[in-house]
């Protein structure tokens, strides 16, 4: 299966270890990705101008389509907007006429044939955890987890159907896949607070800190991300003014893609100081 590779805006610039690490790790399970001319899946939009948001979306499955391929997403707003998109489009006929109306321009056309996969899916369902385990050489035994989600991968649940929004499993399955310990923390399924950046930095901020101090109280070594707004959200500044917290030095927030290349014996162990963006993530 080949996938075309949609990184959306921000990874890239703020966390490019993340597609780095994706890339390294995916040659290493021989599955291909391909590159199109994708744009903004248009979710920056949704509450300006919502045929602007997902004509947006159908633009970049259309793409895909050309190619023949579906799209695979490391970003979880990226992931929740393309399958919103891609709701509302198979739902509404006079939305979808329109969205094709317009995409008839450029010679491409929505017709719904294109799977949308977030990387947690295509490690826990393509990969599996058996295969995963077999190729660990750098088990990371006694190392404690706390899975995030994050909202998209999850909510809402008929719409993305990754897994249980309630109740999810994946997440844990592919920590324990690597010899670690997912833990049990009360905050693992509510936001990061990264939407409300910039909009009200004091709420931002407390529930970034609730996530943290649950993790801490859980006992995890670090938090576990598959996303990179909620990467950025506690590994940059913000996490920075959380110094009234365990003396000063939160847990750190890793990236699960990371986590797996050190496993598989391809990156130093992303936990230890200063190897959070090697070259391999």
């Amino acid at each position: 299966m080949t996938y075309a590779f949609f990184g959306g805006c921000k990874i890239s610039h703020d966390v490019p270890h993340y597609e780095t690490s994706v890339r390294s790790v995916l040659q290493f399970f021989d599955i291909p990705l391909t590159d199109a001319p994708f744009t903004c899946c248009g979710y920056p939009m949704r509450h300006q101008d919502s045929f602007a948001s997902i004509f947006s979306s159908a633009r970049n499955m259309a793409l895909a389509g050309q190619k023949g391929v579906d799209i695979m997403t490391l970003c979880q707003c990226c992931f929740g907007q393309l399958m919103f998109a891609a709701h509302r489009l198979k739902t509404d006929e006079v939305l979808r006429n329109a969205v094709n109306s317009r995409l008839a321009v450029e010679g491409l056309t929505w017709d719904g044939d294109i799977r949308i996969r977030h990387l947690l899916s295509v490690l826990h369902e393509d990969i599996g955890m058996e295969k995963i385990s077999k190729m660990i050489t750098n088990p990371l035994t006694g190392v404690r987890l706390a899975a995030h989600y994050g909202c998209h991968a999850l909510r809402p649940g008929h719409i993305v159907r990754m897994d249980n929004p309630l109740a999810p499993t994946i997440f844990e399955d592919l920590i324990r896949a690597i010899g670690a310990e997912p833990v049990d923390w009360g905050r693992r399924l509510e936001c990061c607070g990264h939407p409300l950046w910039e909009k009200n930095n004091g709420v931002s901020l407390y529930l970034m800190k609730a996530k943290i101090q649950s993790a801490v109280l859980s006992g995890a070594h670090a938090i576990c991300t598959a996303c990179n707004y909620c990467q950025i959200q506690f590994e940059t500044v913000r996490q920075k003014e959380t110094n009234d917290m365990e003396g000063g030095k939160p847990i750190p927030a890793i990236l699960y893609i990371q986590m797996l290349a050190h496993g598989l014996g391809m990156a130093q162990n992303p936990l230890e100081k200063g190897n959070r963006r090697n070259k391999h993530g």
